[in-house]
């Protein structure tokens, strides 16, 4: 073992303690190493506070041990326990069934050691289909997560986990799936050879639409097409990794457990990045989160701007390309659809937010970044919702990440209170509840 990593926790816990200069002054922190598996970040609230309401935070393969999450909770008297579970910073070792294990380490740390009396699950991005999954079988059993139709079940080793009181969905994404699929490039016509493509589907030629200083505009025929391949592309793929996985189950792989797949040009075919029209909004109204903390009951358009930077990104094997294994494809990033847009069997895979979602019954507040993309997919969230307690509420001019979308701004500061209006609004639901 090298010297050096006896001091990482020393590391983590001072560098926490930086973030938290910003944090009420009375809040603290301290690392733990839950299991062999998990580390994680408590924050707690001045003794003085009679706190409650224990918050998760987890991410299939990020870093939430400071998370912006972490830091504005805790300054609003909330317990926030941020964990990196199995597969942090590495996809290629993201088993997704195993992860509600971790997840279940922090709910039973935050109900038998810290005492919590309710405890939510905060799912942001990507841990939006973890936090779901999660509450789903915690609540309904591994049942829901096995069945013929699975890519990769689940096993019983997840029978009995502890449910949670309620979920904060944060810019939730559908799935990691779903994501891997709307991005890879139709255009691929042999996953082995990335250089050959077909030139009618190809997001950025000009023919087809593709601007590099403005919004693109394709044709609705192009998008219709580009969409239908994509699910094609990935229907591909998955037999593809079956056919590999089936090898190694009979013994004729020369791997007895797993094997590399790598999936080019998987990163950069995402429409809505480049054209505006594509998920520009949601279908009905809902709230609206102004900057000046008033609320607004509209048909919500994204003030995201397009993205021209993805035929970079496409010639570049670490931004453009995913190295995976055949079992971490399977289990977090394949997916059934004949319409990447459209018609995604979103319960072929474990890794699906709406999948969870119609069959988990606490309350449930959805908040959508106004500055990104996944105002339609959130809305498709809380129409699928099985929750008698649910809510749907989209913050203005906010990026993914909750901070104000400089880019989308068209004065300065238009966008100035997008983290504030959106913990504030969180506070406000939790203690109206729990």
């Amino acid at each position: 073992m090298r010297p050096w990593s006896f001091q990482i926790p020393f590391i983590i816990v001072t560098l926490c303690a930086f973030l938290l200069r910003d944090a009420a002054p009375e809040s603290s922190s301290a690392y733990l190493q839950l299991s062999p598996t998990v580390k994680a970040v408590l924050y707690s609230p001045d003794a003085g506070v009679k706190a409650r309401v224990a918050v998760v935070n987890m991410r299939e393969d990020g870093n939430r041990l400071s998370d912006i999450a972490c830091i504005e909770l805790v300054k609003r008297g909330f317990y926030v326990l941020c964990m990196n579970g199995r597969s942090d910073n590495n996809e290629a070792l993201d088993f997704w069934n195993d992860l509600p294990l971790d997840v279940a380490t922090g709910v039973k740390y935050l109900r038998e050691t810290v005492k919590a009396s309710k405890i939510l699950l905060y799912g942001g991005s990507g841990g939006a289909p973890l936090m779901t999954f999660y509450q789903n079988v915690a609540q309904n059993g591994p049942s829901v997560c096995q069945g013929a139709k699975k890519l990769i079940p689940c096993n019983n080793d997840l029978a009995g986990l502890p449910p949670a009181d309620g979920i904060i969905l944060r810019d939730a994404h559908p799935g990691t799936a779903v994501n891997t699929l709307r991005s890879i490039n139709p255009s691929v016509q042999r996953d082995d050879k990335p250089d050959r493509i077909d030139a009618a589907l190809d997001p950025f030629s000009a023919k087809n639409g593709f601007n590099a200083t403005d919004p693109s505009s394709y044709s609705r025929e192009f998008k219709e097409r580009y969409f239908k391949t994509q699910a094609a592309r990935m229907n591909r793929l998955v037999d593809a990794a079956l056919a590999k996985l089936h090898s190694i189950e009979a013994g004729k792989s020369y791997y007895k457990d797993d094997d590399a797949f790598v999936i080019h040009k998987s990163e950069s075919g995402r429409l809505s990045e480049m054209d505006l029209t594509v998920h520009a909004g949601t279908v009905k109204p809902h709230k609206l989160l102004k900057n000046d903390g008033t609320i607004v009951t509209e048909i919500i358009k994204s003030v995201r701007v397009a993205d021209s930077k993805n035929p970079e990104r496409a010639k570049s094997f670490h931004e453009g390309s995913k190295l995976l294994t055949v079992k971490s494809f399977l289990g977090t990033r394949a997916i059934r659809a004949k319409h990447s847009l459209d018609d995604i069997d979103y319960c072929s895979n474990n890794n699906s937010t709406p999948c969870h979602l119609q069959k988990i019954t606490v309350p449930i507040l959805i908040l959508a970044m106004g500055g990104h993309y996944f105002l339609r997919d959130n809305e498709i969230h809380y129409e699928v919702s099985a929750s008698a307690d649910k809510e749907y509420i989209v913050i203005e001019g906010a990026s993914h990440g909750i901070r104000p979308c400089k880019a989308c701004e068209t004065t300065p500061d238009q966008y100035s209170n997008t983290v504030k209006n959106t913990f504030d609004y969180v506070q406000k639901w939790i203690n109206a509840r729990f």
